[in-house]
């Protein structure tokens, strides 16, 4: 049974000045081991009941568990290049399941008695395990996962093993024998062996960052012991635990080192002092396990009672960059430094690592939590440890230090501000503390700029530089602050959104000089909101009024003039340094250090930064320096903005500049577009739009090239244009739209060809109906048609249809009808213009076959049939025929599912 519990994230303020945050709480049985997965967001854990399970520690879900064995599974690793899982058990087996598919890959015994641990080479074919058999094997699962080597020298239990970062054919074990060894592959005798606790040894890690030949052990004799494995000795013992120490960690990224014990604490201590920074405990008794990864932040602990993760420090690289393109970076405690000028000229695909010469400038003596430059770039500012150090960028020459838990400067170089506590800010100018002073509502953070920002309980507070003034107070949380290079905007990020203001310097001043529009937080019109973005801002600068910044979706993305433009989509979490304009390039770092570049052309920017200004003088001179393939990006801007005849002249995107043509009704362009696309759907709808200006002969012939045959119809008829009709009809009937030929045929008066389109379409049912209303000469054919078709699935049906050369005494006034055929075939034969249309009696108010009476009738064309053997002759009175049941339509009385009477498109497609 195992479930989680979904806490919110807890977080602890370090003297370090390092957060701790709690990701992850999963209740389950006794956890023995944990690891991370370096690709995805997951926890592995073995527990002692014999089962693993995976957990997503972003979604705090279970995503898969199985049952390894019926005893404690001791270690389980994470094997990603083979999609394996690997756990030792205290049935002495190895297993290796496919975390895919949770298959079983292979199993064998690998030890004589419980199997402690495990590690994967990150490049051989290996796995070692280590057993309290006291031996450490290596196993080549490329050759069958054959035992390859032994490792002997213990005299007890190998509780730990751990891979030498710096060297993947060195190891360090840990043993109940009281001792450390170090070992090489290929060698099956320790190269070393260190001493010194004492009781048993339980864990060992190695030290991941800068130089130091370091290992750290702990013990049952609830001590840590840090080593110099080069020097062969003890270089500090970290007292503190109150029982059995079972888990130790250098962090990766960290100047800490992590301790677990049985006593239910993890205690983080400062990998360069040794002092105890902190102490956690999160209730779940015995702490068994840890795990981290290189380049991340996050830790799993595994307990008694479950499994935690908790995320250390700082998401973001401690990393800056001038405005000539100097990069200074803190790798731990070390400065590094490259130069973006020496490749200024090179190619580079955007997103592609830069190739870049890195100088070693020396080690910092305090771990760098943020570096930031000045704005001109002479100084460069080092925080962390609850310090900062001003140091000058070119030499890293010491200028000035003191105590701050955060650095701002000002829009000025030569101004700061640092906040020491929760209360108090201190304002220096010429590296001289000008000024202390205790903002009303407290200092949560602080934030730099043309500004001073002061967070405090769901508020931003904005003070003059010069004498604290209040200027003006919002009600929000913010993370950051970012003001624009003229201090006219400011961006304000917070958890879940940015927000954009125009700052108002001319207001300000004006208020306090007159102490009008001034409240209780400050003045009213100080600054006013241009727009609200849903989205989370990881880093971010101004360039003009274009605002750019990353977010978490991984997307590169710049805001101007209510547009959000995407530059680019990102393969990893990457932060903002700046933009170059010399480059035409933007620069980004990620937590590797690696820096990458993205083209975005300068003039882009500053044409939009000038539209947005209303500077439109400015815009034209820029315009000429936008090169081509910027053209439509710009001109969508335009379009966002309003300016939709400059966006037409400034795209070069066909499709966008017939949709802004069409938007601004300008025919011409529109035309001279859909020319050269030939686009059925461009004709279309540049018919629409001159079927709205009137302009008809220009209608007409873009809906032909557009085959909108609904549309010609609509004009021919609205026209009375008899020759366009007779032409569409032909045009529709090529193309197989018979329902406009048919429309077409009849309005002109064409019933014939109207009785042709549905014979040739077999809409017989159709065609007889027809027959029967216009061209009753026309039935007996039709009907001998239908009678056929209809023959082919139900003769008995066939046999019962009626017509006038068989049955002539059924269809009532058929001469007449005959009469009125040929009467209005004289008619339509001669057509009248539009101009006696008032003249002419309305065809509802005629009787055609009391006019046909008048005339004498024609010869009647029908003759009484000879019925075939087993027809049914008619009597004299027609009751047999006439005797229909109410549902009986035409002489059909039965049958009638076997017919096929679409009635929902009774002229064809």
């Amino acid at each position: 049974f195992c479930h989680v519990i979904v806490q919110r994230k807890t977080r602890s303020t370090m003297p370090l000045r390092m957060d701790v945050k709690r990701k992850l709480s999963a209740r389950s049985d006794r956890v023995k081991s944990v690891d991370l997965h370096p690709k995805e967001p997951w926890m592995l854990a073995s527990l002692y009941n014999g089962n693993v399970h995976v957990w997503n520690h972003e979604s705090q879900t279970l995503v898969k568990s199985f049952e390894v064995t019926d005893v404690p599974v001791r270690v389980a690793r994470f094997v990603v290049r083979k999609s394996w899982i690997v756990t030792g058990s205290d049935d002495m087996h190895v297993r290796v399941f496919n975390y895919n598919t949770l298959e079983k890959v292979i199993a064998f015994e690998a030890h004589s008695d419980y199997v402690r641990s495990i590690i994967a080479h990150p490049t051989h074919p290996y796995i070692i395990t280590s057993s309290d058999d006291m031996t450490i094997k290596l196993w080549d699962w490329e050759k069958k996962w054959q035992n390859v080597q032994v490792f002997e020298g213990h005299s007890h239990y190998v509780m730990q093993i751990v891979l030498n970062p710096k060297d993947n054919n060195q190891f360090a074990s840990a043993s109940l024998d009281r001792s450390l060894k170090v070992w090489q592959l290929g060698s099956t005798h320790p190269n070393f062996t260190l001493e010194g606790h004492d009781k048993g040894v339980n864990t060992v890690d190695y030290f991941q960052g800068g130089d130091k030949p370091y290992l750290v052990s702990g013990s049952d004799d609830r001590t840590l012991k840090i080593w110099d494995y080069q020097s062969k000795s003890c270089v500090q013992t970290l007292e503190g635990h109150a029982h059995n120490v079972v888990a130790v960690a250098f962090h990766p990224e960290l100047p800490v080192i992590l301790s677990g014990s049985e006593d239910g604490t993890v205690r983080i201590w400062h990998s360069n002092t040794y002092r105890l920074e902190t102490s956690l405990n999160y209730g779940m008794e015995r702490v068994w396990a840890f795990a981290h990864l290189r380049g991340s932040n996050d830790v799993a602990i595994g307990y008694d009672e479950g499994s935690v993760v908790i995320k250390m420090g700082r998401e973001e690289p401690a990393m800056s960059m001038d405005t000539s393109g100097k990069v200074l970076w803190a790798k731990h405690n070390e400065i590094q430094q490259a130069n973006l000028k020496i490749i200024a000229d090179a190619v580079f695909t955007d997103g592609e690592r830069l190739p870049l010469a890195i100088k070693d400038m020396g080690s910092c003596e305090i771990f760098p939590n943020t570096i930031l430059h000045s704005p001109n770039g002479r100084f460069v500012t080092v925080c962390g440890d609850g310090e900062y150090i001003i140091y000058t960028a070119m030499a890293l020459r010491n200028k000035s230090f003191g105590n701050a838990q955060e650095f701002v400067w000002a829009a000025e170089s030569n101004e700061y501000a640092t906040r020491e506590s929760s209360s108090t800010v201190k304002l220096f100018k010429g590296f001289k503390e000008i000024k202390s002073f205790k903002p009303e509502l407290g200092a949560e953070g602080i934030f730099g700029g043309n500004l001073l920002g002061v967070r405090s309980a769901n508020r931003l507070t904005f003070y003059d530089w010069e004498n604290q003034e209040l200027i003006r107070r919002i009600e929000i949380q913010p993370k950051l602050v970012y003001w624009s290079e003229n201090s006219g905007m400011v961006a304000i990020v917070t958890e879940e959104s940015y927000y954009i203001l125009k700052y108002s310097a001319e207001e300000v001043q004006h208020s306090l000089s007159t102490n009008e529009g001034i409240d209780d937080d400050g003045v009213e019109n100080a600054f006013d909101v241009v727009a609200e973005m849903d989205e989370v801002v990881r880093a971010g600068c101004w360039v003009g009024d274009c605002f750019i910044y990353t977010n978490n979706v991984n997307r590169l993305n710049y805001f101007v003039g209510g547009e959000i433009v995407t530059v680019s989509h990102l393969d990893r979490p990457m932060y903002l340094l700046g933009y170059i304009p010399a480059h035409n390039r933007l620069y980004l770092g990620d937590r590797e250090l690696n820096i990458v570049g993205f083209s975005l052309q300068l003039s882009v920017l500053e044409y939009q930064t000038a539209v947005m200004r209303q500077d439109f003088e400015t815009a034209d001179q820029v315009l000429p320096r936008v090169t081509k393939d910027q053209r439509t990006r710009v001109a969508h801007f335009l379009e966002k903005q309003g300016f939709k005849q400059q966006a037409l002249a400034v795209s070069n995107d066909p499709d966008h500049r017939f949709d802004l043509a069409i938007q601004l009704k300008d025919l011409r362009t529109a035309y001279q577009i859909a020319q050269q696309s030939e686009s059925e759907e461009k004709w279309r709808f540049l018919g629409d739009l001159a079927l709205a200006k009137f302009e008809f002969g220009l209608a007409k012939e873009c809906l032909y090239k557009a085959k909108d045959f609904g549309g010609l119809l609509l004009l021919a008829s609205s026209a009375g244009d008899a020759v366009m009709m007779e032409r569409l009809a032909e045009e529709a009937l090529k193309s197989g739209d018979t329902n406009i030929a048919f429309t077409c045929h009849l309005m002109c008066g064409h019933v014939e060809k109207c009785l042709d389109i549905l014979l040739s379409s077999e809409r017989l049912p159709e065609a007889a109906f027809f027959a029967r209303t216009y061209l009753p000469s026309q039935i007996t054919r039709v009907v001998e048609l239908w009678k056929e078709q209809l023959a082919q699935s139900n003769q008995k049906m066939a046999d019962r249809l009626a017509d006038p050369d068989s049955y002539e005494n059924l269809f009532s006034d058929f001469k007449l009808s005959l009469s009125a055929e040929q009467i209005l075939k004289g008619e339509l034969a001669n057509r009248k213009p539009a101009s006696v249309y008032p003249t002419i009696k309305d065809e509802a108010e005629r009787n055609l076959l009391e006019e046909a009476s008048q005339k004498p009738l024609p010869a009647s064309p029908v003759q009484k049939a000879v019925p075939a053997k087993d027809t049914p002759v008619a009597p004299d009175n027609q009751e047999d025929l006439l005797n229909f049941d109410d549902d009986d339509d035409f002489g059909i009385t039965d049958g009638v599912d076997d017919i096929n009477l679409d009635d929902e498109d009774l002229l064809g497609d």
